[in-house]
């Protein structure tokens, strides 16, 4: 008579084999698909649609797809922050969200983002925000009135007292006379993220 199979351990506390010692854990953190607000809109603007939610007592990690800087923003209740598109990492539960298109062919076409912006907000009270910057990124606070102007790609967040506009120079003088230097311009006052690579995404009309 054949044997059953044998179900094995699930947990273990202080393994010990071959000099290693090692501990298994059941989990107790939930995973599910929390649906986003304004769905039909979100699908057409060719964002995503739903984001997985994780309850419950535990450790969980998180990851993108490159090398660079996770950065945690503290929200205050009521308060806003505005954040460039695919930045977006986690966020605890009281932290709600929205997007923003930004008009301009020149946002349309240079670098592929600021073409939406997402908008999170703590509404329901205080929580965090985490954000994916792609190399390492530098906070910059404006005063009054101070600008910096950035490259498209290379802003990561921005206070909502900070006013965002397009820049475009034209090169006129030398080999480059036919061609623009385009810049997204910041003023101030308030906080402006920064990071030091850009990953250009191609965002559909």
């Amino acid at each position: 008579m054949s044997q059953r199979p044998v179900l094995l351990p699930t947990s273990a506390h202080d393994e010990t084999f071959a000099g290693f010692t090692y501990h298994l854990e059941h989990p107790t953190v939930n995973i599910g698909i929390k649906p986003m607000k304004g769905a039909l809109k979100r699908m057409m603007a060719g964002i995503q649609i739903f984001v997985t939610e994780a309850s419950g007592q535990g450790q969980i990690a998180f990851s993108r797809d490159g090398a660079g800087h996770i950065v945690p923003l503290h929200i205050e209740q009521g308060q806003e922050v505005h954040v460039r598109e695919h930045q977006f990492l986690a966020a605890t539960q009281n932290i709600d969200y929205t997007f923003e298109r930004v008009k301009g062919i020149a946002n349309m076409l240079m670098g592929g983002t600021g073409y939406f912006i997402d908008k999170f907000h703590g509404h329901n009270g205080e929580g965090i925000l985490w954000l994916h910057g792609y190399g390492n990124v530098f906070e910059k606070t404006l005063a009054a009135g101070e600008q910096i102007d950035v490259e498209p790609g290379g802003w990561l967040y921005k206070d909502t007292t900070v006013k965002m506009d397009t820049n475009i120079q034209r090169l006129a003088t030398g080999m480059f006379g036919s061609m623009n230097f385009v810049t997204n311009r910041f003023t101030g006052p308030g906080r402006v993220g920064i990071q030091s690579m850009s990953v250009h995404f191609e965002t559909a009309e």
